[in-house]
């Protein structure tokens, strides 16, 4: 796994944070914020990708959100243990996701236009932004000629990376694949437009309490960077190598709310078949689930609707046994990269037996009502572990991770 994140920018650190209770959000920085409502973001910082490129002129084109998946990549394959200079390259993949992608290099090509002219354009603009070039990117540096592509499904769009290069092992198509998600939208556009929605919290004179999913005064979420990867390899390809496996990919589902542009189906519906449909691809029974990682993005409709389908999958195993948190209430939402960044928050889980804490869970919601790990850590010894991703146009997915 590799990670790049507000709460650290390796897997180890980002993890003790993670437990530790400990925020990434902070005043924003990377511009001048002051002509919008929102003002707080989980902000990569100090940290330099260029290290990661094969390249070092794609480095100095790239957007900054391809930077973040190339080093996400990078540290993942790392840990693997795989070296791509011997087999068969057209046996490993990668499927790297994105939101909204290259939003940075639009705007400053626009600005470029406006102050100089069609000869101020850089003429790697577009090769630098679309969604699909940190994949592209990936697969050079490391000279992979499986299948890839970028997945682009709003919030869900690491997941379903994932979970696609998943069925695509399952199919035979590759024994490795390399995927994830990235994002890195904190500039004015976005909050400009999300501002515009009503969608982010106004809590800019405490942003480390401004994320509070499922609490009673949450009032929107907070927008963080970075990326999320994982290497999945078909499991017989691992062990004849002696790989480290963290652990089974075991389910994914899919569904779509098909209810409205950017509110989730009211009763849960489309959230409660995704998690329905992940379950009976891992061959689990929901009271076989000890944790679930919520996409509990801190909107009021979200993390209501979100306990809602959680109640209609899990039954009476939701009040009873099933520990559910966002951690999200740390990171911020990283739209397209949550997914990856989530994913491996449940392995680690998995691995040390403790699952990260709801955060600012000060004031519970009536209507949420589920056991959220409020602000602390809790030692679970969790065998099979959910996490889920839903997006704007309804799109959701969920994946089940089990300790092998």
């Amino acid at each position: 796994m590799g990670v790049v994140t507000s709460m650290g920018c390796d897997v180890e650190t980002f993890w003790q944070n993670l437990v530790n209770g400990k925020s990434g959000i902070g005043p924003v920085t990377h511009f001048d914020a002051s002509g919008v409502p929102s003002r707080i973001g989980a902000e990569v910082r100090d940290f330099d990708t260029a290290p990661y490129f094969a390249n070092h002129r794609d480095a100095k084109r790239a957007d900054r959100y391809i930077g973040f998946s190339v080093a996400a990549s990078k540290m993942a394959v790392t840990q693997s243990g795989l070296d791509f200079s011997s087999g068969d390259p057209g046996r490993a993949g990668a499927f790297l996701g994105t939101g909204i992608g290259g939003l940075r290099l639009i705007d400053e090509g626009i600005g470029a236009l406006k102050s100089g002219g069609y000869g101020k354009l850089s003429p790697f603009i577009i090769p630098m932004m679309i969604g699909n070039a940190a994949g592209g990117i990936v697969a050079m540096d490391f000279g992979i000629t499986g299948p890839n592509f970028c997945v682009t499904s709003a919030c869900a769009s690491g997941t379903h990376a994932i979970g696609e290069a998943w069925k695509t092992i399952k199919f035979g198509d590759a024994d490795v694949m390399i995927a994830g998600g990235s994002e890195s939208i904190i500039m004015y556009i976005a909050y400009a437009g999300f501002s515009k929605m009503r969608a982010l919290s106004l809590r800019n004179d405490d942003p480390e309490g401004a994320s509070r999913p499922f609490d009673r005064d949450r009032d929107g979420f907070v927008m963080g960077e970075g990326a999320g990867v994982v290497v999945l390899e078909e499991y017989e390809h691992a062990r004849r190598r002696g790989a480290d496996i963290l652990c089974e990919l075991s389910g994914y589902g899919t569904s779509a709310d098909a209810y409205h542009p950017t509110i989730p189906h009211p009763e849960g519906r489309g959230a409660s078949e995704c998690m329905d449909r992940a379950l009976a691809r891992a061959g689990l029974n929901p009271n076989q689930i000890d944790y679930i990682n919520a996409h509990g993005t801190s909107t009021p409709q979200g993390d209501f609707a979100e306990t809602l389908a959680i109640k209609r999958s899990f039954g009476d195993h939701a009040k009873n046994g099933l520990a559910i948190s966002s951690t999200k209430s740390m990171t911020g939402h990283l739209l397209g990269a949550a997914g990856g960044v989530e994913l491996a928050a449940c392995v680690l889980a998995l691995r040390d037996r403790v699952v990260p804490p709801t955060i600012n869970l000060d004031n519970p919601d009536p209507d949420c009502d589920l056991d959220y790990v409020p602000n602390e850590a809790r030692e679970l010894n969790c065998s099979a572990i959910l996490s889920n991703s839903f997006g704007f146009g309804g799109t959701n997915a969920s994946l089940v991770v089990e300790r092998l």
